[in-house]
């Protein structure tokens, strides 16, 4: 009797143990209320900033209807607005600065992680994460002042002598050669963009394991192979987050784009043309609407910013969703 006694707890043993249990509880529930209410404002916020756009670009949409998104005039004098012209240099300058930091960034990464020598890796790495806290007005003068007359003086010549009388490639890179236009505000997106790129393609690299690398190194595969079937396959969901926020920031980047792009509201085939982008005539323009129209553009403007955006990221994680149906399958 008295061993049965020892092993059952005392009242006060209890007691303490339902108060603990209680708190935990307690504090579960305010946990989840909390990421809950997190979640809903996150959703509340996105709801109110669609919202707030609509109605602010209602009076221009009403007004041109979707000949807004077809005509490429923008003249304020007559309040004759169309947005083709920015939505066309937003997509392009966009498009091209991710073709072309997306395989440096990768590139970068797979060295950082696979073959550079491990005392170089961390400055490395700093490096070019410091990159990323350069402000993009500084990117911008540096393009102005130095990144375009050299473009203008060498890089554009080259290419237009280069391509001249190559059918489709003639009209891309066509003269004159002004040194500021789209590929000069893409390849200053890209520089910007590359190291949020390569920063979260190496973090994801870190994360694949040791075991799957070294089995794959262990059958004698080379880097190559690894790199390619064992460390991007598992970790392309990452690869894809890291693509999503440089081409998040190209999409809506302002200041650096308003110094060399070149301003002006009109499409050209030629990369090395001025233009403009949605962002730019934004920043550009929205300080000198007098007009409630005029305003209004400027806002629908933005609104067709942030569909692009929603869409295009929308469209990333059903791509995701089928790569990992088809992978499951």
């Amino acid at each position: 009797m008295t061993v049965v006694s020892e092993a059952m707890p005392s009242a006060a043993t209890m007691r303490a143990r339902e108060a603990t249990v209680r708190r935990f509880a307690l504090t579960d529930t305010i946990f989840l209320a909390a990421t809950r209410l997190s979640a809903i404002l996150v959703l509340l916020i996105l709801g109110g900033v669609a919202i707030s756009l609509f109605a602010g670009s209602w009076q221009a949409l009403s007004t041109f209807g979707l000949s807004f998104l077809t005509t490429e005039s923008w003249n304020p004098v007559t309040e004759n607005f169309g947005a083709l012209a920015p939505i066309y240099g937003t997509i392009v300058t966009a498009a091209v600065a991710i073709l072309i930091a997306v395989p440096i960034g990768i590139g970068i990464a797979i060295f950082l992680t696979e073959l550079c020598p491990r005392p170089l890796r961390r400055p490395i790495g700093i490096a070019v994460e410091l990159l990323a806290g350069i402000p993009s007005i500084i990117y911008g003068i540096w393009g102005l002042f130095v990144f375009a007359p050299f473009l203008q003086t060498t890089v554009q010549p080259f290419f237009i002598n280069l391509f001249h009388d190559v059918p489709g490639l003639s009209s891309l890179f066509a003269g004159p050669p002004y040194g500021i236009g789209l590929l000069t505000s893409a390849l200053i997106l890209a520089i910007m963009v590359l190291p949020f790129i390569t920063s979260i393609t190496k973090d994801v690299f870190d994360t694949v394991p040791a075991v799957l690398k070294e089995s794959a190194y262990g059958i004698g595969c080379t880097t190559w192979e690894v790199t390619r079937r064992v460390v991007i396959p598992y970790t392309r969901v990452g690869i894809m987050g890291g693509v999503m926020l440089g081409l998040g920031r190209a999409l809506g980047e302002t200041m650096a784009v308003t110094f060399v792009i070149g301003n002006a509201h009109r499409i050209s085939a030629s990369l090395f043309a001025p233009g403009t982008t949605i962002s730019a005539t934004i920043a550009n323009e929205f300080t000198e609407a007098d007009g409630d129209l005029y305003t209004s553009s400027l806002v629908a403007l933005g609104l067709i910013l942030f569909v692009i955006t929603f869409l295009i990221l929308a469209a990333a994680r059903y791509m995701l969703m089928r790569i990992d149906a088809r992978t499951g399958a």
